[in-house]
């Protein structure tokens, strides 16, 4: 087995999960590269010494600038804000590093084009990071797709809704302020990518986008609280996508049904070790969705736990994540889903925006 130097920009949620996960993946998963903790930057020198010291670094960077140039950086992780992504990615990709940047690929749209541009004319490995598309349940629902398991889907429907702004009262934040950080910034990437992954490309789409609560504390909002999509795929699907940060009672609701000509397909990350499938072809007396417990047998699970029903949790999915980047940088071969693939994810967020301004169907192909 080889080390590798992973270096991480930011140092807070996705800082951390991205840290603990290049600690544990060598172990899980037996991978043949092995990371070695070898730079973190955080916001300040104050705040990246004492990321290095928690999390177990060898050293701390002042700026990211200097991590990504220094050569014991092999590859570099960014999980700092949104604003910041193309720059430190372009930076790494003319030194040749492998690059893993958190979701969504940029602040913009022009971002995540200047992004994997700048990735593809590399030539080097690059992924995004969705990490809930990684659970054991989801990978085995796509393979039940690409099995025809359901036979031909007829429906699509995926939400990703959570409560953490449901309250009107609660105290002003940057969350607040700018498009970045809204709900089609922050939430809705991960349900479009799980649309993508599960049905393929969208071929056009109208949508809704609301601010629910005008001001929080006496300050003004500036970007949105939910949103709606309908859809087509290029497949002939109909779809539709909701995303909201402020659906009362909904903690990790990354929900997706899916129905098909011969039975149909549910999923709920709050009960993520668990997908319920229903066959048309199951006697009549006995049909009815029936509850599928992940084990062993299912993608991604076995490195984890041998017992079946025991289940994997949301670091697993990082630690997952991990294990594909390293892998890719074993091969030489970029692993799905790449900076193209976060790109059609913004690609949908603009259509979307274009949409809700317009009040009219966007094909995606202007985008």
């Amino acid at each position: 087995m080889t080390d590798i130097g992973i270096g991480i920009v930011g140092g807070g949620y996705m800082g951390k999960a991205h840290s603990v996960a290049m600690s544990a993946v060598g172990a899980v998963f037996d991978t043949a590269l092995r990371p070695r903790l070898e730079m973190i930057c955080g916001a300040s020198e104050t705040s990246s010494q004492r990321y290095r010291d928690q999390f177990g670094f060898r050293r701390a960077a002042a700026d990211w600038k200097a991590l990504v140039a220094d050569p014991a950086v092999e590859a570099v992780v960014i999980a700092s804000p949104q604003h910041t992504h193309l720059d430190i990615a372009r930076a790494a990709f003319a030194l040749g590093k492998p690059v893993l940047c958190e979701k969504p690929l940029g602040a913009s749209l022009a971002d995540a084009y200047a992004m994997t541009e700048a990735a593809e004319a590399a030539g080097v490995v690059n992924m995004i990071g969705f990490n809930y598309i990684r659970t054991p349940a989801s990978q085995f629902a796509r393979q039940l797709l690409g099995e025809g398991a359901i036979g031909d889907v007829t429906w699509f429907r995926a939400e990703m809704t959570e409560d953490f702004f449901s309250d009107p009262d609660i105290e002003p934040s940057w969350r607040m302020q700018g498009e970045a950080n809204g709900c089609m910034g922050d939430l809705a990437p991960h349900i479009i990518n799980a649309a993508l992954a599960m049905m393929g490309p969208i071929d056009s789409l109208t949508a809704r986008i609301e601010t629910v609560h005008a001001t929080r504390g006496g300050v003004e909002v500036t970007n949105d609280d939910h949103a709606q999509i309908m859809c087509r795929f290029e497949n002939g699907v109909m779809g539709h996508i909701y995303a909201s940060r402020v659906a009362t009672g909904r903690k990790m609701g990354y929900a997706y049904e899916i129905t098909g000509t011969n039975g149909a397909i549910r999923f709920d990350q709050e009960d993520q070790n668990a997908l319920w499938l229903y066959r048309s072809d199951d006697d009549p007396g006995a049909r009815g969705f029936r509850k599928i417990l992940t084990g062993p047998e299912h993608p991604d699970y076995l490195p984890f736990c041998q017992g079946p029903g025991h289940g994997t949790g949301y670091q697993d999915q990082i630690i997952i994540e991990a294990k594909d980047f390293l892998t890719a940088i074993d091969s030489g071969t970029p692993l799905w889903p790449t900076f193209r693939d976060g790109l059609d994810v913004s690609r949908v967020v603009a259509a979307a925006r274009a949409a809700d301004a317009g009040a009219n169907w966007q094909r995606l192909t202007d985008f």
